[in-house]
């Protein structure tokens, strides 16, 4: 009976865009965020879903991300400068461009999506973190 009051990770996407960064804008910082968010412009600074949910990142042809992304499902058909880690699914469509490790649950890839960087799937159900940096795992290696 608790197993049924138990709250299940949501593997369906959010369906809608509740946060929008025009072409237009250039953002500088650390985002943070909950159900959708599309971007369609500039931003440098890691990008976190906020909760193990079905918050959903869409990055359209015009975008472009320099920083770490972490967020449970990803539509991407712009650039990523960074790590990314999807722990349920990451789309790449045509001209998607990741430069950075990519660690995901499912993966789509369209012809013409680029990838510079490891591609590590992941069977475990894993909570979103910010990806470790090179200086954070050096210490783990002591």
């Amino acid at each position: 009976m608790l197993d049924k009051l138990a709250k299940k990770p949501n593997d369906k996407p959010c369906s809608t865009i509740d946060t929008l960064i025009g072409v237009n804008t250039d953002m500088k910082g650390d985002i943070t965020f909950t159900g959708g968010l599309r971007i369609d412009g500039k931003v440098k600074g890691n990008i976190t879903a906020d909760t193990d949910d079905n918050s959903t990142l869409v990055l359209s042809e015009n975008a472009t991300v320099t920083g770490d992304v972490s967020v449970p499902h990803m539509i991407v058909n712009g650039k990523i400068k960074g790590n990314v880690r999807s722990v349920e699914r990451l789309e790449l469509q045509a001209k998607a461009e990741i430069i950075g490790d990519v660690t995901y649950k499912v993966l789509e890839i369209a012809a013409g999506a680029q990838v510079v960087g490891s591609l590590t799937r992941s069977s475990e159900k894993a909570s979103v973190v910010p990806l470790r940096t090179a200086d954070s795992r050096r210490g783990d290696e002591e």
